[in-house]
């Protein structure tokens, strides 16, 4: 990749903040967007910002042109098998929340997760305890935070009521990626459906939902150089067909009377309300953008920042790096904690900003029920992307060390 040409597509990384321009490494919350995204929702709001799915007038119909070429363009970055397939939501968290509110759970009813799942992953599951009674059942990864297939298996085998395994794709918590394609067909094999929390795959690895047989799986377009407030729910045709509305009124429905309505078919269905086209359309030009620069190129960029920074870290005082010891494992997440007699993470994390305009973040990254069980405070999160350069990943290892050498003198 051409990480200079690509650097002049983002006009955030051109800002100076206090002189110097910034090195920013939170990519695993939110990436920067470039003027390519920027202009396609600036074409919606000049040219034609009027509503989509009702009127037939030439603005409303340009929007549903557009919002149509949106949607293929997500069914073909996933790989699914029909545009039907992409429901359009705010975020992950929306999708995750709307598979657990409609899918059709019975008392009883078991719900796997792995231990390090995201608040957006654990929580529904929580309440949908509480308010249908199905049981949530953690699978415990390996002490590298690794996944235990074995363990997995043992637990589908001794739990004949699963009926759905959702599961983090990729963890925010340090980059590592679970053996989806093992954990689907043995799922499948016990009669479990699947839900994968694709947020932090998409923007970094080609993803293919059919060679995968994922049932779900839901993503955040803002973690892929797409405007925020976007996200999109992919679901197999037939399951979305049997899901019932999450949220229902405007645009869910084909007619009503005062005492009955009758819904429109998926994935208009589960899109209610005026949607945010502008934020579609950008979704749009965010996988062409993607596209262009090639998602396997990405990967292998990230790796081999990762592989710098873990080098030149893993050996510092006190500093633990969270996950497998294989940066290649890890992608484009180097998670670490450090032991320090005097500061934490969120004082490193400080110092980094202030000092060279590092930006990366700290704290338990919506992993709360992990960092518990460990009894762990916080920790520090450096999270790479495609525009990204090896010098600022040494510009981190440098500021790290003295950070490092300021809170232990």
């Amino acid at each position: 990749m051409n990480i200079r040409k690509l650097r002049s597509d983002f006009p955030a990384l051109q800002k100076k903040w206090n002189g110097k321009f910034p090195i920013y490494f939170d990519n695993a919350c939110m990436t920067l967007k470039p003027v390519q995204v920027r202009d396609a929702m600036d074409e919606y709001y000049n040219e034609y910002p009027v509503c989509g799915g009702r009127s037939i007038h030439k603005m409303a119909k340009k929007v549903d042109e557009k919002v149509g070429e949106a949607r293929e363009k997500m069914q073909e970055f996933l790989g699914a098998s029909s545009s039907d397939e992409v429901v359009f939501t705010r975020n992950t968290t929306e999708g995750l929340n709307l598979v657990a509110n409609s899918l059709g759970f019975d008392k009883g009813d078991i719900v796997l997760t792995t231990d390090r799942e995201h608040n957006s992953n654990l929580v529904p599951w929580q309440v949908q305890a509480k308010r249908r009674g199905i049981k949530h059942v953690v699978v415990h990864s390996n002490p590298d935070n690794t996944f235990d297939l074995d363990k997995f298996e043992e637990t589908l085998c001794n739990n004949r009521n699963v009926r759905l395994v959702s599961m983090v794709h990729t963890a925010n918590l340090d980059g590592y990626t679970i053996p989806a394609q093992e954990i689907i067909k043995l799922s499948h094999e016990h009669g479990a459906l699947v839900m994968l929390d694709g947020a932090q795959s998409a923007p970094h690895k080609p993803i293919d939902v059919k060679a995968l047989d994922v049932d779900f799986f839901a993503l955040s377009v803002h973690k892929m150089v797409g405007p925020s407030g976007m996200g999109v729910l992919y679901g197999k045709q037939e399951l979305l067909v049997e899901l019932e509305p999450f949220i229902v009124g405007g645009d869910t429905v084909e007619d009503s009377t005062y005492e009955d309505a009758k819904f429109l078919p998926p994935p208009e269905k589960f899109e209610a309300g005026l949607q945010n086209y502008a934020g579609i359309i950008g979704s749009g030009a965010a996988v062409d953008y993607l596209a262009d620069v090639g998602l396997p190129n990405i990967r292998e960029h990230e790796e081999k920042l990762n592989r710098i920074i873990t080098e030149g870290i893993k050996d510092m005082p006190g500093v633990k790096i969270i996950g497998p010891a294989d940066p290649a494992l890890r992608g484009g997440i180097v998670s670490f904690t450090v032991d320090m007699p005097h500061g934490d993470a969120h004082d490193i994390a400080l110092v980094l900003d202030e000092t060279e305009n590092i930006e990366v973040r700290s704290g338990a990254f919506c992993v709360h029920s992990w960092f518990n069980y460990r009894k762990c405070d916080a920790a520090v999160r450096a999270s790479l992307y495609l525009y990204n350069t090896e010098d600022e990943a040494r510009k981190f290892i440098d500021v790290i060390g003295k950070t490092i050498g300021l809170f232990n003198p």
